[in-house]
């Protein structure tokens, strides 16, 4: 018999999420069926997007996520005891699988990199800076990349592949230590948006000639600004809007029509989800071997213990960490 720890959306978000929006649940689970397997969670995942999706969920439902597992019992021949899977179980200590939805540990995974790396960098964050820089944004050699958020998961990842790939990186954060961390991992221009005068003076001063790609993960007014400063068939990637997923009052009205049709600049939003089969892949062998290697460096941000899954969220949505949020079970 097998007891789950579960957290449920008790009552749905309204502005910043705080403990009474869920409840820790215990359910007993069924024996095994033939063809399933028991899981039991490693690693789990935060991640600004469950903030959004959190509103497709109703109240007592499960909240949604990937984790790093381990199969403990099975009664499936692909899966055997032992096995370290992906799976996408949401906040919960133990799952049944029928294994369909699994995503087994990379044979070529080297012993010396965490395994709570399939959920980051070489996992569903590394997949979104991958994309969205190299194909929504379609980055060159010489151009000029910038990236906001840029010491988060993500933001970390998109900074670093694009200077792999010969562009100049401006990265912003909210903090002078992750300024820091942004100059270690060789951004060329970091600042902190919330000690500067001016947003719009410190774009020019990093990039006086505007930027050819723009990767976003805040949204809002930080990115009305910055349209002012692309360049002409300047892209787009908008992955994330952090800055207005907490907001209660209207959103700030979108960047000026006429810069975009005269700058001629391309925007599109992305799901990391449109990228499957081989391109998937091919995309986190590519990851692999840069962390591998040393050419992507990563941090992890870890919270200790399965309870502690609210409070990892709601800190991570606050930006209390650098690099990727994980919560070891």
């Amino acid at each position: 018999m097998v007891h789950a720890k579960i957290w449920t959306l008790k009552k749905h978000f309204e502005g910043n999420p705080t403990d009474s929006n869920f409840e820790l649940k215990t359910v007993e689970l069924p024996p095994l069926k033939n063809g399933e397997v028991l899981l039991e969670a490693l690693f789990l995942t935060v991640d600004p997007y469950m903030r959004v999706m959190a509103k497709s969920l109703k109240e007592g439902d499960k909240l949604m996520g990937q984790q790093v597992a381990r199969v403990v019992e099975s009664k499936n021949s692909a899966f055997p005891t032992g096995t370290i899977v992906l799976a996408s179980s949401g906040w919960t200590t133990h799952s049944i699988s029928d294994g369909k939805e699994l995503e087994k540990m990379p044979a070529e995974w080297p012993d010396t990199l965490p395994l709570s790396l399939m959920l980051g960098t070489v996992g569903m964050t590394g997949l979104t800076a991958y994309f969205g820089l190299l194909d929504i944004c379609g980055a060159k050699s010489g151009e000029t990349v910038l990236v906001n958020a840029a010491a988060g998961a993500v933001g970390s990842v998109v900074g670093q592949i694009a200077k792999l790939k010969g562009c100049k990186v401006v990265g912003t954060a909210g903090s002078d230590e992750k300024v820091a961390y942004l100059k270690k991992l060789g951004f060329d221009f970091a600042f902190n948006y919330k000690t500067i005068e001016s947003l719009e003076e410190t774009l020019k001063k990093a990039s006086p000639d505007g930027y050819d790609c723009y990767f976003d993960n805040v949204g809002g007014e930080f990115s009305n600004t910055v349209i002012t400063q692309m360049k002409k068939f300047g892209r787009v990637a908008i992955c994330g809007a952090i800055s207005t997923y907490n907001r209660t009052r209207p959103l700030p009205p979108g960047p000026s029509p006429e810069i975009i049709i005269y700058q001629q600049i391309r925007m599109e939003g992305f799901i990391v989800y449109r990228w499957q089969g081989d391109v998937r892949q091919k995309a986190l062998k590519d990851l692999l071997k840069w962390v591998s290697e040393g050419k992507i460096q990563y941090t992890e941000y870890i919270i200790k213990g399965f309870d502690n899954m609210p409070a990892a969220f709601m800190g991570m949505l606050k930006g209390d960490n650098l690099g990727k949020t994980i919560v070891k079970a």
